[in-house]
């Protein structure tokens, strides 16, 4: 099994699949399984992130990010499915480093 050290080029990002991904549960507490259609609204995923390129300027290793997981390139490493994406292709950052938030929401 090859061990070799990966790093992320320019502004790329590489973000861990999201395993409780496959469902969710509503306000309610009724479980949506991940093969409920929305209509035709696409739904965004939160992943985290695990390395990222050196022109990357919002993103850190450790950050949770929102991004659209539709026509993003998957690769599997050690047996590990990840995407990788360019930093424009991120919608949010989540991370505490980001000190008070004005949109008030958390996470």
């Amino acid at each position: 099994m090859d061990k070799t050290p990966i790093e992320m080029l320019h502004d790329r990002v590489l973000v861990e699949l999201d395993k409780d991904a496959g469902e969710r549960t509503s306000s309610g507490g009724i479980v949506i399984p991940a093969t409920a259609a929305m209509g035709s609204a696409r739904r965004l995923a939160w992943s985290r992130v695990v390395a990222c390129g050196p022109q990357a300027r919002s993103v850190e290793t450790g950050d949770r990010v929102l991004y659209d997981p539709v026509d993003k390139a998957e690769v599997e490493i050690h047996g590990e499915t990840y995407v990788v994406m360019r930093e424009r292709d991120v919608h949010g950052v989540a991370a505490d480093r980001l000190g008070d938030s004005a949109t008030g929401l958390y996470l």
